[in-house]
């Protein structure tokens, strides 16, 4: 369903299970980012209402999942701690090149946040079937749910306001790219490393 050329190596529950709380703060400013990245849409392209109105839902869910986050790290009795760089975004983030017409502009924003979320589906997924934690097994379950139904939404206005088969063309290219990155990921503690 998500079409992602390379799964996530399963070793890498393995390191989650052994660094869950920096895994919960990573995760944390995951959700805050996804917050960013609606806000910043509806900001950069106002004129598309249908988006304006989906990212304003968006933006409120999102904040509700970091704040079951940070209950989640508050309740294990620590402080959320310090953002790092995504080191999987940083390099994702280089396949589009810069510049072009507006709407080449919001195609490329909306397929990143499409293989974001995506990505963050499949790794939910995998912590909800592979913790040891039933209470976090099912947390990222009900999580899981939430980022296919972004991933789908992402890739539909992607396709609704680009020509439909360059915006294909361009997903499958930046799917093959992102594959890329992931050979080199899966070692770190974090939602997307």
């Amino acid at each position: 369903m998500l079409g992602l050329k390379l799964p996530t190596d399963p070793r890498w529950v393995n390191i989650v299970e052994m660094n869950i709380d920096d895994i919960l703060t990573d995760h944390a400013f995951c959700e805050q980012k996804a917050t960013s990245t609606a806000i910043s849409l509806i900001v950069s392209f106002p004129e598309y209402t249908e988006l304006v109105q989906e990212m304003i839902a968006l933006v409120k869910e999102e904040i509700s999942h970091f704040k079951l986050v940070h209950d989640k790290i508050i309740a294990r009795g620590n402080t959320l701690g310090y953002d790092r760089k995504d080191a999987y975004v940083n390099q994702l983030l280089k396949f589009f090149p810069k510049g072009g017409s507006r709407t080449t502009q919001l195609v490329h924003r909306l397929l990143y946040a499409a293989l974001i979320e995506a990505r963050s589906c499949e790794r939910f997924r995998l912590l909800s079937q592979e913790l040891k934690d039933e209470e976090l097994r099912l947390f990222y379950h009900n999580l899981m749910v939430s980022e296919a139904n972004h991933y789908t939404m992402f890739l539909g206005f992607a396709r609704k306001y680009g020509d439909e088969k360059e915006v294909n063309e361009k997903w499958q290219d930046l799917l093959d790219f992102e594959a890329e990155i992931m050979k080199n990921l899966s070692k770190d503690q974090t939602i997307h490393g």
